[in-house]
């Protein structure tokens, strides 16, 4: 059974000659332990995919399925727990919340979530992605790079099926997006979550199991 199921979903905003078609109608899968990219130029549609895909909105036609759960039919409030139980997102907007360091972040989401990763083993993950010496400071005192990867710490550190990385690397250099790629697949693999990468970087997509591309909304496999 897959993690994350697309079944007929379309996107429109707007109504008449305004209408716009963000996504065509979708079909889609990403099973255990897939490391998927989604590529296409600005305004092709990759955020509304992503967001569609992680409950953040709803579809005007069709339905997403995680583990089996059918998100779309869900009620707000429900589909919200089932987000935060399933789903990790790195956002661009990294959402760190401004008056708590980065060890207060972590422990916030210990207060909402159980079944997080334990403390050796989160450890392990600020090391690797080089912040563990930065536990202790606010977000305004970080650079954009230092911000993008406590982000993917967050979305990394719920154990989550799913993890939706919307240009994850944006704000890295190349040494440090590749290392970032790596450990993203490493966990993806070990954890067998399905991680769904959407980024502009090409050279990022080797050693992804599938990669598709969007464009004006619509998806095709490459």
């Amino acid at each position: 059974m897959a993690i994350l199921e697309l079944n007929k979903v379309r996107k429109t905003f707007g109504a008449g000659r305004t209408q716009v078609e963000a996504m065509k109608q979708t079909n889609f899968r990403a099973e255990k332990g897939e490391l998927i990219a989604i590529i296409g130029p600005s305004g092709s549609g990759k955020s509304t995919f992503l967001t569609i895909a992680g409950g953040l909105q709803t579809p005007t036609e069709g339905e997403v399925v995680i583990n089996g759960a059918p998100m779309t039919r869900l009620k707000e409030k429900k589909r919200a727990k089932l987000r935060l139980k399933e789903v990790g997102f790195v956002l661009q907007a990294s959402n760190l919340v401004p008056f708590l360091n980065i060890q207060q972040q972590m422990q916030l989401l210990d207060k909402v979530k159980k079944d997080n990763m334990k403390q050796e083993e989160a450890q392990q993950l600020y090391q690797s992605l080089g912040i563990e010496h930065l536990l202790g400071h606010f977000p305004k005192d970080l650079s954009g790079g230092e911000r993008q990867r406590v982000a993917i710490a967050k979305a990394l550190y719920t154990n989550p099926s799913v993890i939706l990385a919307d240009e994850p690397t944006a704000s890295l250099d190349s040494d440090r997006a590749f290392e970032v790629m790596d450990m993203i697949k490493g966990i993806t693999k070990e954890k067998q979550t399905a991680t769904i990468v959407v980024t502009h970087d090409t050279r990022l997509i080797d050693d992804c199991d599938k990669v598709y591309q969007i464009t004006d909304g619509e998806m095709t496999h490459q």
